[in-house]
């Protein structure tokens, strides 16, 4: 019996579309049954530093997207307020996805000479004000926390009020690399020296279940260091991981990229790297669906945590304007 190739070919390709269709109408049904629940939890996404590997967070935000997770507060240190920032604002994780393919170490910085520094992140004002849809934190869709670190005091700050664009420069200005940022005042530097992945601030914004997002890499080689910024990086990654238990004891859920193979400007693979996100979401999702198996007339009751004793002196909240 003759049988049509190109007929099977289309009965093959209209059953794969009937297939997706489904399976996109599952997830959407899903969708709407976690956000109609009345006692779902607060969570909070707390997105750590990282530079280029910090475009694994938009992987990590597409999967919640997908799975319908209802997001209701962020907080972000260096790439994560940069991202976070952006995303709260109202941009979709698809819509970051393709920002991100367009990024490299020139879209937010230029090099410069300054006893301070050997760069300037002033680049980053122009990037943000074309890519945010609101540049207050007032008007954020999701509410979010930007975290810095006083470079006199070491105190951490953590902004929730007035200007987006500034406080986000300050939590992306890297000891030595990055010029400090001045805001009131107060000269401002990286805030991964005080939350190098932001949970407290989280369970101090209301979030009743912390979703973690650390990315652990290695700025070396395992060799010797090839130039300053090595010595640099390498330095503070120890110093992260010997308080991570500060911050690690207010997460509900840690997800860790896979990232350790990414250099810290590795822009041009961001394709893999929120592939990256996505597996490492989706590793942990059985954890996440959790917070919701609770009969339907029992509150969420937030987790008792035991407060850690702050490596620094205690962050308080510091509006930009």
């Amino acid at each position: 019996m003759w049988v049509c190739s190109r007929c099977g070919v289309s009965v093959k390709n209209s059953l794969g579309r009937i297939i997706r269709s489904v399976q996109a109408f599952g997830r959407e049904l899903s969708r709407k049954a976690i956000l109609a629940e009345p006692n779902a939890p607060a969570i909070g996404v707390a997105l750590g530093g990282g530079f280029a590997r910090g475009i694994a967070h938009i992987g990590v935000l597409k999967v919640l997207e997908e799975e319908g997770i209802p997001v209701r507060f962020i907080a972000g240190t260096s790439v994560g307020a940069l991202i976070g920032a952006v995303y709260c604002s109202g941009v979709s994780a698809a819509e970051l996805e393709k920002v991100a393919h367009s990024c490299r170490f020139t879209t937010f910085a230029r090099w410069t000479v300054s006893r301070y520094g050997f760069a300037s992140n002033d680049r980053m004002v122009t990037f943000l004000n074309r890519t945010l849809k609101v540049t207050s934190f007032e008007q954020l869709r999701i509410p979010l926390g930007v975290t810095a670190t006083d470079f006199n005091s070491g105190e951490g700050v953590v902004f929730h009020s007035g200007s987006i664009i500034d406080p986000v420069r300050a939590s992306c200005a890297y000891p030595g690399m990055f010029l400090p940022v001045e805001i009131r005042g107060r000269y401002l530097v990286d805030g991964m020296l005080s939350h190098p992945v932001p949970t407290q601030p989280l369970i101090e914004m209301g979030a009743d279940r912390v979703l973690a997002v650390h990315l652990k890499g290695q700025w070396t080689n395992h060799g010797a260091p090839r130039h300053l910024f090595d010595v640099i990086g390498q330095s503070f990654a120890i110093a992260q991981d010997q308080m991570s238990h500060l911050w690690r004891s207010a997460a509900d859920v840690l997800v860790e990229p896979d990232v350790a193979g990414f250099a810290y400007d590795d822009f041009k693979r961001a394709a893999e790297l929120i592939r990256a996100g996505e597996a490492a979401m989706r590793a942990v999702l059985p954890e996440v669906r959790k917070w919701f198996e609770v009969p339907e007339q029992t509150p969420i009751a937030p987790k008792v945590r035991k407060k850690p004793a702050p490596a620094v002196a205690h962050p308080s909240p510091m509006p930009a304007d």
